[in-house]
């Protein structure tokens, strides 16, 4: 499998003022982006993720280090990257005063679409982004979430192999963000490499075949979901649940340890204290659990520095 994005000591510093040390946003990361995956980066507010994407995307400099973007150097062939790459920003970079479909349209005349191709491709991709009532809409007047639709819609209007997607369901309604994520499942399919950067750690567990942690700059992480899962020691825990007082349920954990998931059983049990027992559930950990032991962070705090829950309770 071919690699679309490869980085090497990605570096990037700003100067604080004067007799100070430059403030590094990036600290000289490493990692590869594989064809056809969705590649989430994860991390707290400032710790690197956008100004990661703004790299890779030519948008600003590598102080130290560098990168190839399909393929081309991403110090000297930053224009032919920007022609080949899709972004979506997590604030939209669309014209209000343009309707749905003449913000595609001109979406595509920036990266040079033959003419006669604009209008059927805009109303396939407002067909597929479930848009096509709203063609003659002014951008101002979509509601969230069709802004949104909209906005990887005109990305993806020059048919790019890589996109970058930033907080792409963030404020969103329940349908709004559960269909974006169907649509993300999509490019998938369809072979195209998507990196994501998302504070809705479930969202990137559904989505995503790797997963960077990246913390004050450096990447801490980077695995399948279920690679970072079992990194996590004492992975396992087992959950009884126990008949309280006036009809309430009580329910003790005990994390299992080298000794495995029977031994834990019977100190629960042990635990339990001749109570009665209703249930014996064993968990595994989530996406949340590493995030947390990795970063300090609680995925509460995380949601917090964005403001709201959004997107984060939609499923599917």
């Amino acid at each position: 499998m071919n690699d679309v994005i490869q980085a090497s000591g990605l570096t990037k510093a700003y100067p604080v003022g004067k007799g100070k040390p430059p403030l590094r946003a990036v600290g000289g990361i490493d990692f590869a982006v594989r064809q056809g995956e969705v590649f989430g980066f994860l991390g707290p507010n400032g710790a690197g993720k956008t100004t990661t994407i703004r790299m890779l995307t030519g948008l600003t400099r590598p102080t130290a280090g560098g990168a190839r973007v399909l393929g081309y150097d991403l110090t000297r062939d930053v224009t032919n990257i920007k022609k080949r790459i899709g972004v979506v920003p997590e604030a939209s970079n669309l014209y209000d005063e343009l309707s749905a479909m003449d913000n595609l349209v001109f979406s595509m005349q920036l990266y040079g679409v033959p003419r006669r191709e604009r209008r059927p491709r805009a109303e396939a991709l407002l067909t597929r982004f479930r848009l096509a009532e709203r063609s003659d809409t002014p951008f101002a007047k979509l509601s969230r979430g069709m802004k949104r639709a909209l906005t990887i819609a005109a990305a993806l209007a020059h048919r790019p192999p890589l996109v970058f997607l930033d907080e792409p369901t963030t404020g969103l309604d329940v349908m709004s963000a559960r269909n974006l994520r169907q649509m993300i499942a999509g490019l998938r399919e369809e072979g195209v490499t998507v990196f994501l950067t998302t504070h809705y750690l479930e969202e990137a567990e559904r989505l995503c075949d790797r997963i960077a942690i990246i913390v004050k700059g450096r990447i801490v992480a980077l695995d399948t979901v279920d690679g970072l899962k079992a990194g996590l020691h004492g992975n396992t825990v087992v959950e009884i649940v126990l008949a309280g007082e006036n009809g309430r349920q009580e329910r003790q954990r005990t994390e299992c340890r080298d000794d495995g998931v029977e031994a834990a059983v019977k100190l629960a049990m042990n635990e339990a204290r001749g109570k009665q027992v209703i249930a014996v559930n064993t968990l595994r950990p989530s996406l949340e659990d590493v995030f947390v032991r990795l970063t300090g962070l609680s995925a509460e705090t995380m949601l917090a520095e964005k403001g709201g829950k959004g997107g984060n309770h939609a499923a599917g």
